[in-house]
C-alpha cells in the first residue's frame, strides 16, 4: 500500500459489484447496494447470516480493493477493554519508577504523567483503527460479536457513534478520519438494538448455484466443469437437509479444490465417502450422508444435469 494515498471509494453500485468482482467476491446487487451506502455514509455495516456464508471475507475484500489496512478484532467469550483496546505497559513502567528513584526524582506528579504517556501504550485492535494517522482509515473488522457480552457490546456504543474511546489517564481520542467499519455475526445470540440502530445492516445468505458456480470458476479454475457442476448441486441440495452444520462457502472450495488435487472428473459415491470431511465438520452429519442420504443426493444431482444438458 502507498503510504497516505488510496484507492477512491466507489462511485456507484454498480462500481461497488465491479470493485468487488475485481478481487473475485461475487455481491449481489443488495450486498453492493448496502456496501456502497456504509462507504458514502461513513456508517458501520452489521452483517448477520450463518457461519461460512463469505462475512468475514467482505472486509478482507474490502482493504484489498480499496488498499487500505485489515486490523481485525476476533471476538470470543471472555473479551474485554485490555484485551480489545488497550493496556499499560507494565514492565517498562516500573523500569521507569526505579530509574527515577535512583535518579532522585520525588516530583510524584512528574513521575506518572511519564508513566501514563503514549509510550507505555500498548494499542489493541479498537485503538489501532481509531489511531491511525497519516495514511488512509483502516477497514475495522469486528468479527463474531456473538461471541462477547453485552457489556462489551455496551462499550463499542461509544466507538461506532463518535469514533472515539476515553483513556482515563489519557482522556478521549478520536480517529482523524472513521474507520471502514464491518461487524460480523453468526446469530448465536442477538444483539442489542442499540447497537444496531448505529449500522447498516444486511443479511448474508448462501449463494445460489449460479454464484457458487461462478465462484468455484474463479476459485479452483483447475476444477472440471462437470466435476464443477456437480460439487454446486451435491451442495446445495446438503444444505437442505437440516444438517446439524450445512457447509459454506469455503467448504465447498475446500471440496472443490481436494477432489481436482484427486484428479477427479466426476462425483462418485466412494469419491465422495472419502472426502467428506473436507466439506462437513461434524460426525453425525457425515455419518446420515454416509448412510444413504448422499447417495440418494447424488442420484438427483445426476438425474437433473443429464435433464438439462
Amino acid at each position: 500500500m502507498s503510504e497516505g494515498k488510496t484507492r477512491a471509494l466507489p462511485a456507484s453500485i454498480d462500481e461497488t459489484v465491479a470493485m468487488l468482482g475485481g478481487e473475485d467476491y461475487l455481491a449481489g446487487r443488495s450486498l453492493a447496494t448496502v456496501i456502497f451506502l456504509a462507504l458514502k455514509m461513513k456508517r458501520p455495516l452489521f452483517l448477520e447470516g450463518e457461519a461460512g456464508v463469505g462475512k468475514t471475507e467482505i472486509a478482507k475484500t474490502l482493504a484489498k480493493a480499496l488498499d487500505r489496512p485489515l486490523i481485525r478484532l476476533q471476538c470470543y467469550e471472555g473479551l474485554d477493554i485490555s484485551s480489545a483496546v488497550y493496556e499499560w505497559n507494565y514492565p517498562a513502567q516500573m523500569l521507569d519508577i526505579r530509574l527515577s528513584e535512583a535518579a532522585g526524582v520525588k516530583d510524584r506528579k512528574a513521575i506518572e504523567t511519564n508513566l501514563f504517556s503514549e509510550r507505555h501504550l500498548i494499542r489493541r485492535p479498537v485503538l489501532q483503527a481509531l489511531g491511525e494517522k497519516g495514511g488512509p482509515a483502516p477497514v475495522f473488522l469486528i468479527d463474531e460479536l456473538d461471541r462477547t457480552d453485552e457489556a462489551f457490546e455496551a462499550f463499542l456504543l461509544e466507538v461506532l457513534s463518535d469514533f472515539q474511546v476515553t483513556i482515563p489517564e489519557l482522556g478521549t481520542i478520536k480517529a482523524e478520519e472513521p474507520p471502514i467499519v464491518i461487524i460480523t455475526t453468526n446469530r448465536t445470540r442477538e444483539i442489542h438494538d442499540a447497537l444496531k440502530r448505529r449500522c447498516l445492516y444486511h443479511w448474508v445468505d448462501y449463494p445460489d448455484a449460479a454464484q457458487e458456480l461462478e465462484i468455484i470458476r474463479r476459485k479452483v479454475p483447475q476444477c472440471a466443469e462437470t466435476l464443477s457442476r456437480q460439487v454446486v448441486a451435491y451442495v446445495q441440495k446438503l444444505r437442505r437437509l437440516d444438517l446439524f452444520k450445512n457447509p459454506g462457502v469455503a467448504e465447498t472450495i475446500d471440496w472443490a479444490t481436494a477432489l481436482t488435487e484427486l484428479d477427479r472428473i466426476a462425483l462418485d459415491p466412494e469419491t465422495i465417502a472419502d472426502t467428506l470431511g473436507t466439506l462437513l465438520k461434524y460426525q453425525d452429519d457425515i455419518a446420515r450422508v454416509k448412510a444413504g442420504e448422499g447417495e440418494r443426493v447424488l442420484s438427483e444431482v445426476k438425474a437433473e444435469l443429464h435433464a438439462t444438458g
